[in-house]
C-alpha cells in the first residue's frame, strides 16, 4: 500500500469531505473509491461499445491516421 500526499484548494477539500461524509466513508477511503469509479467508468470502453467502434471502418481508419500523425510529430496532445 502506498501513501499519497496531495494539495487541493479548500473548496475542493470541503466538497470531497462532504461527499465522504454522505457515503459514511473516511476521506482516504472516499478518494480511493472515487478514483476507482472514475477510472473504471471514464477511461475504459465496454466490450459492446468497442465492438461497435471496430465495426466502423472509416472511424478506425481516421483514428489510425491520427495516431500516425501524432507519431510523426504533426500534432501535440494537450
Amino acid at each position: 500500500m502506498k501513501t499519497v500526499t496531495m494539495r487541493v484548494d479548500d473548496s475542493i477539500y470541503d466538497m470531497i469531505k462532504l461527499a465522504a461524509e454522505g457515503q459514511k466513508r473516511n476521506l482516504s477511503n472516499f478518494i480511493e473509491f472515487a478514483t476507482i469509479q472514475y477510472l473504471t467508468s471514464s477511461q475504459f470502453v465496454e466490450n459492446d461499445e468497442m465492438t461497435e467502434i471496430l465495426k466502423d471502418e472509416d472511424l478506425v481508419k481516421n483514428l489510425m491516421n491520427g495516431l500516425d500523425d501524432f507519431k510523426n510529430g504533426d500534432y501535440t496532445i494537450v
